[in-house]
């Protein structure tokens, strides 16, 4: 039997969100979004896990959660740039396995966070991040939904806000309907990489095709690195991204507790 993996949680919270200013300690059943996050990271079984803050009161809030916390410059224009710092603070080895989840994720499954860890330790890739099928047309449409395809050896080939791949022929006579077969994959924005790419990752300058479509990951590809994709083992529910999300969230919780 395979032992489980043994990684870090980083987790980047900004505190000037631009869609929903002071995201990380919004409250949510009571309590600051963040917290809710921390906890998904300490379920999944990390050996540590790690809040990248740009804000006192974020690291306040979470006093007593039994996670660490470092005080990252608020220049930062992305969440990898924000746990680069963190790893420098923190002085991870460059060979250890961090999971990158987002601060707006208070719905994450554990099983999940766990399986990009185990999928970073066992491809050999430089990354690592999660997949589920797209089912509606209107998801494949949606450039707020990102497709990715991947090789057959399940390697990431491209990620993109375009409905990818393009069914030619089926298109051609309907686009309301997905036509038959298990084509489309939905990004799940989670990611796994070691300390040290991380950071190598971080320095590279935004490649042309991460400009065109706003993607982060598209940098790495660019560059000739390895993505490796695994289907997710349990639903990612939406994050929290505006207001509506959150009001969305509130109502899941007080359904499913």
């Amino acid at each position: 039997m395979t032992p489980p993996p043994d990684f870090i949680v980083a987790i980047p919270a900004r505190f000037a969100a631009s869609r929903l200013p002071g995201k990380p300690l919004r409250l949510l059943a009571g309590e600051p979004l963040v917290l809710h996050v921390a906890r998904r990271a300490l379920a999944a079984g990390a050996r540590e896990v790690w809040v990248a803050a740009d804000d006192e009161r974020i690291a306040e809030a979470l006093s007593g959660a039994g996670v660490r916390v470092a005080m990252t410059s608020p220049g930062h224009l992305s969440g990898t740039d924000r746990l680069a710092e963190c790893a420098a603070i923190a002085g991870w080895a460059d060979d250890t396995l961090v999971v990158n989840l987002q601060g707006d994720e208070p719905f994450a499954p554990a099983a999940g966070i766990n399986a990009v860890a185990a999928l970073l330790r066992d491809s050999g890739a430089d990354m690592a991040t999660l997949a589920a099928p797209i089912e509606t047309t209107q998801a494949l449409f949606d450039p707020n939904t990102v497709k990715l395809v991947v090789a057959a050896d399940g390697d990431a080939l491209y990620f993109s806000r375009a409905p990818l791949p393009w069914p030619r022929d089926a298109f051609a006579q309907d686009r309301g309907r997905l036509p038959e077969g298990d084509h489309w994959l939905r990004h799940i924005g989670i990611y796994g990489y070691r300390a040290g790419f991380l950071k190598h990752f971080a320095s590279l300058p935004a490649g042309r095709l991460e400009r065109v479509e706003s993607l982060e990951q598209l940098r790495a590809l660019e560059a000739g690195h390895r993505i490796a994709v695994a289907m997710t083992p349990e639903p990612f529910p939406p994050g929290v991204d505006t207001p509506d999300d959150l009001a969305r969230a509130e109502a899941r919780l007080a359904a499913h507790g």
